[in-house]
């Protein structure tokens, strides 16, 4: 395994000028020995552009990659001992599953019985070993890139094993069961696994420390936690979490914040720059409270959706239509009431430019 150190940037035209001529903007990062990343982002962010810069098929346009200190930039994937599993099952058809698993340690020399005690460790994790003596033509497409997934994976002296949106084949009752199984081989095996992902349940329910990119920029890097109650930037704010972060303009004078014309008590942990500034609030902390409750703003409710064991409730305030998610309750809301909601408190984030400031 192997500490991996980017300090680069990348473009795929001879003389970028501007922000968007790049692929990636310039960033530094570091990914743990050991530890289980995802990258997150809408497609053309830049993660694949990422992961393949760290494999080495795609060389950065400025900059450097370091394993474990040592300046790896111009390295093939060989000498750098990446595996990469790729969207799509790669795997050989005539061969058996544990033929297939076999591969790459017969490649390398490795004494058989070895093999044998590897393929065995890797197929009982993938849950495989019924399927070993099969060949691989005839199995489904799930059971395809488990092959796949454990090819990468077979391997224990590799620096990381590179993941680009693997599980994007496979049915989605058995997504869960395979996200599963890649964290407990993680523990198992203590591997630096990178993944990358634009569902958000992959990335929070997979990895220790999730980097969120959009447009070519890695926004913000942490766990589930931090992604979901300090969104750095509005875009994590919004991109997290279902339904995303609600957010409202507001103006901070010396002691409130005006938001929809209402003057609201300013919050005490911080104090908060003059002017123009976003309130953030998640669907899930704006609350009901009693008519006139500091810090609460009136709203008419505009949509109520029932979904079994909570409600999405929509409402309206100035222009603006927040969303909170609230438990199911007896009497139901409905559409036109007036209700009053808790906008800041303990769980408010405040944004200037994009960018968190308390």
């Amino acid at each position: 395994m192997a500490r991996i150190e980017l300090d680069l940037a990348h473009a795929y035209k001879s003389n970028p000028q501007q922000d968007s001529d790049y692929a990636l903007l310039p960033l530094k990062m570091t990914f743990d020995d050991g530890g289980a990343y995802a990258l997150l982002g809408p497609s053309g962010c830049g993660k694949t552009t990422m992961l393949n810069i760290m494999s080495g098929l795609v060389a950065p346009w400025s900059g450097s990659v370091r394993f474990d200190g040592q300046d790896v930039t111009r390295a093939t994937p060989q000498q750098r001992n990446i595996a990469q599993v790729f969207q799509f099952p790669v795997i050989y058809d005539t061969m058996t599953v544990a033929e297939n698993l076999a591969f790459p340690l017969r490649n390398r020399k490795m004494p058989k019985e070895k093999i044998n005690q590897r393929v065995g460790e890797i197929a009982e994790m993938l849950e495989l070993s019924g399927q070993l003596n099969h060949r691989a033509a005839g199995l489904a497409a799930d059971a395809k890139q488990k092959i796949s997934l454990g090819r990468g994976l077979v391997r224990s002296d590799v620096s990381a094993v590179l993941f680009d949106e693997p599980l994007t084949v496979i049915d989605p009752h058995l997504k869960w069961q395979l996200r599963r199984k890649l964290k407990q081989i993680h523990h198992e095996l203590k591997l630096t696994l990178i993944y990358v992902t634009h569902d958000q349940v992959e990335a929070l329910t997979f990895a220790d420390q999730v980097v969120v990119m959009t447009r070519g920029r890695a926004v913000q890097v942490g766990s589930a936690a931090d992604l979901f109650e300090r969104p750095s930037h509005t875009f994590v704010g919004n991109f997290i979490g279902s339904p995303g972060m609600n957010f409202i303009a507001g103006e901070v004078e010396v002691d409130k914040v005006v938001v929809a014309g209402v003057a609201l008590a300013s919050p005490q942990r911080q104090k908060l720059p003059l002017g123009t500034i976003k309130l953030g609030i998640r669907p899930e902390y704006l609350e009901p409270v009693v008519a006139q409750s500091p810090g609460a703003l009136c709203l008419i409710v505009s949509q109520v959706q029932d979904v079994g064991t909570h409600v999405i409730l929509s409402a309206n305030v100035a222009g603006n239509t927040l969303k909170a998610r609230l438990p199911a309750s007896e009497r139901p809301i409905l559409v036109g009431e007036t209700v009053w909601l808790q906008v800041i408190g303990e769980h408010t984030c405040f944004y200037k430019n994009e960018e968190i400031v308390s």
